[in-house]
């Protein structure tokens, strides 16, 4: 993409927790960025397989704190070199542009938060169905339940989403609920949304749907909605035990 420079401003913080079977995929992909980003900083929440040695084993940054998604985010970030930096799940890989594409976004000061648009793939079928959904909900979740800060350009982004900012602002907001385990990204477009819009970007990654497939469609979707409801009518402690963990 025109107008990037060539070294990179762009920390990739990766949270993770047992994620043994999803790691090599992931390693490979980072491997083939093209730009490579500054560095890679991998938070791990106390994994009990190999995680850690494979991390260390693609020289990338090990760091470790307490289990907790919104804690290993805070972690990541608070370590990071990059002036910018993009929270990569361990089940989701990234096209080879991706740190092009993170630079030239967040190039434009009006934007402070921004994502990818997530493809659900496993090894027999792409998710289009929730696909669609996942794309509708960045939409329709700010419209029912923050239509103040939609109009200002919220939307809400997810885990899968891939999603990016500055990491500056990222800590003048207070970063993630460190307490949060499902629904802290939604809490953090919130809070970014004081800086600028959020967006979802046409570029896209691809995410496992290793959920799915354990769970089935519906019951997926349906776990989905649920817990996105409770959240925007304001229950936020706990929404983890309608979120069972898949690896």
């Amino acid at each position: 993409m025109a107008g990037i420079d060539c070294v990179s401003r762009t920390t990739i913080v990766i949270p993770m927790l047992n994620e043994e079977r999803a790691l090599p995929r992931l390693a490979e992909h980072l491997a083939k960025l093209d730009p490579q980003p500054m560095e890679v900083v991998a938070v791990d929440g106390g994994s009990t397989d190999r995680s850690v040695e494979l991390a260390q084993a693609q020289g990338w940054r090990v760091i470790e704190t307490e289990a907790g998604r919104g804690r290993q985010i805070n972690a990541g970030v608070e370590a990071a070199a990059g002036e910018y930096v993009v929270v990569l799940h361990a089940d989701t890989v990234p096209p080879m542009h991706f740190i092009a594409a993170i630079e030239e976004t967040l190039a434009d000061e009006r934007i402070s938060l921004a994502g990818f648009r997530p493809i659900l793939r496993g090894p027999d079928k792409t998710r289009w169905g929730t696909t669609l959904h996942n794309w509708a909900k960045t939409w329709y979740a700010p419209l029912l339940f923050r239509p103040h800060l939609f109009v200002r350009g919220c939307r809400l982004l997810f885990g899968d989403h891939a999603m990016f900012f500055r990491r500056a602002q990222f800590l003048d907001c207070g970063g993630c609920d460190p307490e949060a385990k499902v629904m802290e990204e939604a809490d953090l477009c919130i809070r970014m949304t004081r800086f600028g819009r959020v967006k979802m970007i046409a570029d896209r990654v691809e995410t496992s749907d290793r959920r799915i497939a354990e769970w089935g469609s519906f019951k997926a979707n349906w776990i989905y909605l649920k817990v996105g409801f409770l959240w925007g009518l304001g229950a936020k402690k706990r929404l983890e035990r309608y979120y069972p963990d898949v690896r």
